[in-house]
């Protein structure tokens, strides 16, 4: 009965905010730790629809054909309207093996589309693919900002580097985010010291916080080309806002998602 109340009460807030209780906190712990069973879409709740913030990179939502922006409609024929993020993680996860029918919603698409899609272990690398390509150009594909994305970043450039890498294209297309401090330890490796990433602003003063590059005098400083897409939300947007606003590469792609608002997990006593 508490729960039902805290989840009623956080559901009101905006459209981010919730409770999770254990089960579901052990949930979102799972996924921050890279590995778990599911479709590999991560979603989102905008203007008031359970919506595709991007398929993860070779997984089986990836594979059917789901797209960023794609707004499920059903899951497997139920209307999701109203549905709370845990909500449509908990249908849309389940066995390997077994299958689950969504109906899509696609801008441009002259009616619904179904899509049936079998669940698999889903593993998130942070790094999808480091690549050095002639004239001494380097690719990096970061795919999401788990917790040892950071280090996973550094590796990847420092053996880029070694074989004589000079410029950087960083692919962040559909990346839909994920640790905010991750996203921030990785934007600085770009990024002067001392120098604001992002602010947080809360309802009271004590949530107010400034986070800045905090490298001392180790940042990259060779040309940098940043690829983004509607697919590429929070900490890929404070990383590509980041590089925009000190003038240090370039972005190209399109619109990105926009998704302004950063969620902090405030661990209770009971697993919750």
């Amino acid at each position: 009965l508490i729960y039902g109340a805290l989840k009623g009460m956080l559901r009101s807030l905006d459209p981010y905010s919730q409770f999770l209780d254990p089960e579901a906190y052990k949930e979102v712990k799972v996924e921050t730790e890279g590995q778990f069973g599911g479709l590999g879409i991560e979603i989102s709740i905008k203007d008031g629809l359970l919506t595709i913030i991007a398929p993860i990179d070779d997984t089986p939502a990836y594979q059917v054909g789901l797209k960023a922006d794609d707004r499920i409609v059903k899951i497997e024929g139920e209307v999701t309207r109203d549905i709370t993020l845990m909500e449509a993680v908990k249908k849309l996860r389940g066995k390997p093996g077994t299958q689950v029918t969504v109906t899509i919603m696609r801008e441009g698409a002259q009616k619904l589309l179904d899509f049936t899609i079998t669940r698999d272990i889903i593993k998130i690398k942070s790094i999808r693919k480091a690549k050095l390509f002639e004239d001494n150009i380097g690719y990096v594909r970061l795919s999401e900002f788990q917790e040892k994305s950071p280090q996973d970043t550094e590796a990847a450039l420092r053996k880029l580097e070694k074989g004589g890498m000079d410029s950087l294209i960083l692919d962040l297309r559909n990346n839909p985010g994920g640790l905010l401090d991750s996203a921030v330890r990785v934007t600085e490796k770009f990024i002067p010291p001392g120098k604001v990433i992002v602010s947080t602003r809360g309802r009271g003063a004590r949530q107010d916080m400034v986070f800045k590059s905090r490298t001392k005098g180790r940042h990259r400083k060779y040309p940098l080309i940043v690829l983004i897409s509607k697919g590429s939300a929070s900490g890929s947007e404070i990383l590509a806002g980041a590089i925009q606003d000190y003038d240090r590469g370039i972005l190209l792609g399109t619109k990105t998602f926009g998704k302004g608002s950063v969620q902090t997990v405030i661990p209770l006593a009971d697993g919750s």
